[in-house]
């Protein structure tokens, strides 16, 4: 039997206003609905993880004229202390996404050292097609890629070096970072994935059976 809804009833505001409502929240993203004490740990985080880079680039590395701090590990800051729970934040992607991409980097710069807008273009769609094959997509690694060829001349120097120091070794104090100040706040990281796949099949059972009962129920009242 189908009910029938007067067009009153249909325009209610009640009505507009809660599907309004509906389309806001799937139009947001769950990660920007933040409670305040979430801002001052991604600002303590964030904070401690560059500023330990920064700190050592400026005591050891600009000493022995390398460089320990590049652009990419500001957009990886973002998603592990700003998105700890994101599929992007992992350490998998963290860790394969930065280190696979540099290497793609390099080897493309080192090939094709003399045409800088042709290997730059090719880097970083080189190193996009890795992660996605590899599963380690991480959006950084498209920078760490990127600088490989267009970074200074101590960049380019440092040849494979790159891979090692900066991008591998700052990525290790990034991680560590995340792991004290996501865990302390009380956001687990990393995500357990087989857990929340466990506790989302478990929901989905409870449903089940809840609804197994309404339709058991309702034959009983039919009968």
């Amino acid at each position: 039997m189908k009910l029938k809804i007067s067009k009153p009833f249909k325009n209610s505001p009640n009505i507009n206003l809660s599907r309004k409502y509906r389309i806001a929240k799937y139009v947001m993203y769950r990660e920007t609905m933040l409670h305040k004490s979430d801002l001052l740990w991604t600002f303590l985080g964030s904070f401690c993880g560059i500023g330990l880079i920064g700190l050592i680039n400026s005591q050891i590395f600009e000493v022995q004229d390398h460089l320990f701090l590049i652009g990419s590990f500001g957009a990886s800051a973002v998603l592990l202390y700003g998105v700890s729970n994101s599929p992007l934040s992992q350490p998998r992607n963290l860790f394969g996404g930065h280190i696979l991409s540099a290497l793609v980097g390099v080897t493309v710069a080192q090939l094709l050292p003399d045409t800088l807008w042709f290997a730059s273009t090719l880097a970083v769609s080189l190193s996009i097609m890795v992660m996605q094959m590899t599963k380690t997509l991480h959006p950084p690694g498209g920078a760490t890629a990127l600088i490989a060829n267009i970074g200074s001349a101590k960049i380019k120097a440092l040849g494979y070096w790159y891979v090692v120091s900066p991008v591998a070794t700052g990525v290790i104090i990034l991680f560590a970072i995340a792991m004290v100040f996501n865990n302390l706040s009380g956001r687990k990281y990393p995500v357990n994935k087989g857990r929340k796949r466990k506790a989302k099949n478990k929901k989905l059972k409870v449903e089940s059976e809840r609804l197994k009962e309404v339709v058991i129920e309702e034959k009983f009242e039919t009968v």
